[in-house]
């Protein structure tokens, strides 16, 4: 098989040979981003005369390359280099100066500097798979998850707080909540994208666009959001701001924090509802995948529950070290932007396939154990909470006291306490008890007419 040649020269060979530290490349989507903005960059400059219309032309065709992804193995430059990113934007300017024929600095870099550049292609990488993988993603999650809460509206279960017994709940109020969560976690990705899509390109070297024509950036953020369709690319508030901060790379992460807390919660959730069979609560049917022990037969473990709560420790990690990588600024340029870019794509990809795989292979596939939550609704003495309207909150502890220590059924210790049995019998009706202040549906439909 004959070996690609080589594209890439001096400049990149020096940052391979000076950064041996990872062996992880930039991001793929920073570098095809790198060739989009380069491409866009190009057709700009030959639209105002600054570069010949035929060098303008070679250079567009060849980014279209790169940001096809048809060059990624000519980006070999480690993930962990110079801060600013100024390697793996020399890495770019001379595969497509190889690819077309140009000068690396003067036609591919013409108006740009690796400082405005780099980190716009980050932000627009980010922007892009969040937009386009990321929220689709939630938004599938949440309609799953609203799926199962319509399913389970009816089916009454302990509640539990502080993972004790409390009053009766439905399961599909639960899987409502979870609902939510996914809802709110997409507002706040798309809140903070707003932010991501204000990007830093026409800055150059210290956010005074030297060297650039004053109509370059706009026309690149025009023809970049029609190429796109990222309707939130757009001018910084302040260019100065936008160059030497990454405070919106960082609000992005804080999101993607949110959305892993949120994960982590339901994912321990359903693994608590699915243990047993017999020792647990045993309230779900978690889909069986694989077998769960080398050694115990039949056993079978909640494994995508548990890849969730690995990859929001991990996102949640990631924040931590993109927080530091913000603060990381001094003066005009912050200088930890390639340590954010790593995490915040890896955060986002994660959180891709990690909810995909929680929606595809657990819970479209959950089914209630109808056994089990009968058995906890009924069990919960907490369900005497209803009763402190007709007997009061003391002489309802007592009763609770007396069955806890005693074993016997709730409802025979309130009548052997004094309580009428048509009092408890129409105060402790768990469906509606679990309804709180919300309407119980009959199930009947009315009559037309």
């Amino acid at each position: 098989m004959a070996k690609t040649p080589q594209l890439y020269g001096g400049e990149t060979a020096k940052a391979v040979e000076n950064f041996p530290i990872s062996g992880e490349p930039v991001p793929a989507s920073v570098i095809h981003w790198l060739g989009r903005i380069k491409g866009a960059a190009a057709t700009v400059n030959g639209e105002l005369g600054l570069l010949d219309a035929g060098v303008a032309k070679k250079i567009a065709d060849a980014a279209a390359e790169v940001a096809a992804g048809k060059h990624d193995e000519q980006f070999p430059v480690d993930v962990f280099q110079t801060g600013s990113g100024t390697s793996s934007n020399m890495n770019t300017n001379e595969v497509l100066a190889k690819l077309s024929g140009a000068h690396p600095n003067d036609d591919v870099n013409y108006g740009q500097s690796s400082n405005d550049v780099f980190p716009s292609a980050v932000h627009l990488a980010a922007l892009d798979e969040a937009t386009n993988r990321l929220l689709p993603a939630l938004k599938a999650l949440e309609k799953s998850f609203d799926k199962k809460a319509k399913a389970f509206k009816d089916i009454v279960k302990a509640g539990r707080t502080h993972l004790m017994d409390a009053v009766p709940v439905t399961l599909g109020q639960e899987f409502a909540g979870y609902a939510a969560q996914m809802r709110l976690g997409q507002e706040r990705i798309e809140a903070a994208l707003v932010h991501v899509g204000q990007i830093p390109l026409g800055g150059t070297a210290t956010g005074t666009g030297l060297n650039t024509d004053p109509k370059f950036a706009k026309k690149v953020r025009d023809l970049l959001k029609k190429e796109t369709k990222l309707k939130q690319i757009a001018a910084p508030l302040d260019r100065f701001e936008a160059q030497a901060n990454r405070d919106a790379l960082v609000e992005l992460s804080s999101a993607l924090k949110v959305v892993a807390v949120s994960l982590t919660k339901i994912a321990q959730d359903l693994a608590l509802m699915g243990s047993g069979p017999r020792a647990g609560i045993g309230e779900l049917f978690l889909p069986e995948l694989q077998k769960g022990s080398s050694i115990m037969p039949g056993k079978v473990n909640p494994v995508i529950p548990e890849v969730v709560l690995q990859v929001s420790a991990q996102v949640i990690g990631n924040d931590t070290a993109i927080t530091i990588g913000g603060m990381q600024g001094q003066f005009e340029l912050n200088v930890r932007i390639p340590l954010i870019a790593r995490n915040l794509l890896q955060s986002i990809h994660l959180l891709t396939t990690t909810t995909t795989a929680l929606r595809e292979k657990c819970v479209d596939g959950l089914t209630a154990n109808k056994a089990g939550t009968t058995r906890s609704a009924e069990s919960t003495l907490a369900t005497a909470t209803a009763l402190n309207l007709h007997i009061g909150y003391d002489k309802a502890a007592a009763i609770v006291k007396e069955a806890a220590a005693s074993g016997a059924m709730l409802r025979d210790v309130a009548i052997a306490q004094g309580v009428e049995p048509e009092v408890y019998d129409k105060a402790i009706d768990l469906r509606k008890i679990a309804a709180g202040n919300e309407p119980v549906s009959s199930g009947k439909k009315k009559k037309k007419g």
